[in-house]
């Protein structure tokens, strides 16, 4: 069950159009917009549709206009959420504010965790049926373009029908011959189009913003580790901040850095090791050290010594004092 799944997923790559109409033709809707479904009307009923009667759909108001509305409405669904254990973070101050980029990815983890349930498979669901229980359900059938059902007027649509063909073949029969045909949806055409490019223009101006936003918190994080005390003054770090500090016209910035981290170990290099001539000069030096150090303590040897412990020893090398001769 996809609750928790990474940016990198492939959840997060189904384009615009494929989730425009998966919606549609789950929810028999007519979106044609992504920013359309921000005020969670449509998140609650796809909800609905795969855990069905879990959702309050006449709580659930798909003529939410105002942010008031659209919070009352994400409301419904952090409560389905927590009923089904669903550990999913809503974003309710970006959704709201119909940003595409935002919305879009809610709609792709939302597709994402659908196809999870059953494998997608939707059993004995009217959408249509369930949202007559909400508020703003007749405007969106009347956009949806749901057709009503003339079952007791079969006369009267039949007529109607007739009538409005026989006006059709006497426009035909009349004015065939006189009138050019006009591009009469050309202009409508080209709105729709402008319209599918500014979508896909803000879709990425958001994604460019969204991942500027993401590396200039990691290069924050990496200055202030670099300034920590304990750090700082390690020649990586100097060659870190040489990176980081650097204009945009240093391109040879990073050389620099290498170069500056590697005389600093030859440096270290070369204070470690002893030169083979000085090696011979120290080595006579260490030893009248060693032979100084000893006759010290010779004597601070004999002055801790007592007078009997002094008699002994000079008994032990010229005889005893005592001696008479």
């Amino acid at each position: 069950m996809a609750t928790n799944i990474g940016m990198m997923d492939s959840a997060y790559f189904v384009g615009r159009s494929e989730i425009l109409a998966w919606i549609n033709s789950t929810l028999h809707l007519s979106l044609s917009k992504i920013e359309e479904a921000c005020s969670g009307a449509v998140q609650c009923q796809l909800m609905d549709v795969v855990h069905q009667g879990t959702v309050p759909m006449h709580k659930v108001n798909f003529d939410a206009k105002s942010e008031y509305e659209m919070i009352q409405n994400y409301k419904v669904l952090q409560d389905v959420f927590n009923k089904l254990k669903i550990n999913k973070n809503i974003e309710v101050n970006k959704l709201i504010k119909g940003r595409p980029l935002d919305n879009l990815e809610f709609l792709q983890w939302m597709k994402r965790y659908c196809d999870s349930i059953n494998h997608g498979v939707v059993h004995n669901y009217d959408p249509v049926e369930r949202r007559v229980a909400s508020k703003g359900a007749k405007e969106v059938a009347k956009k949806a373009g749901v057709p009503q059902t003339s079952a007791k007027f079969p006369v009267a649509a039949t007529k109607s029908h007739s009538l409005q063909t026989s006006r059709k073949n006497d426009v035909i029969n009349g004015h065939a011959t006189n009138q050019a045909p006009k591009p009469a949806r050309a202009i409508p055409d080209m709105v729709a189009a402008y319209d599918e490019q500014i979508t896909e223009l803000k879709l990425s101006v958001d994604s460019l913003e969204k991942e500027r936003d993401f590396y200039f918190s990691k290069l924050r994080d990496i200055e202030i580790l670099c300034q920590a005390p304990e750090i700082e003054q390690l020649p990586v770090i100097e060659a870190m901040k040489m990176v980081l500090y650097a204009t945009d016209n240093d391109t040879s910035v990073v050389d620099e850095a290498l170069t500056f981290i590697s005389e600093h170990y030859k440096q270290v290099e070369t204070l470690d090791t002893i030169p083979e001539e000085f090696e011979g000069i120290l080595k006579p030096e260490t030893h009248k050290r060693k032979i100084i150090d000893n006759i010290d303590v010779d004597v601070a040897a004999s002055i801790t010594l007592s007078p009997r412990q002094r008699l002994s020893d000079a008994s032990d090398v010229g005889g005893s004092p005592l001696m008479t001769y």
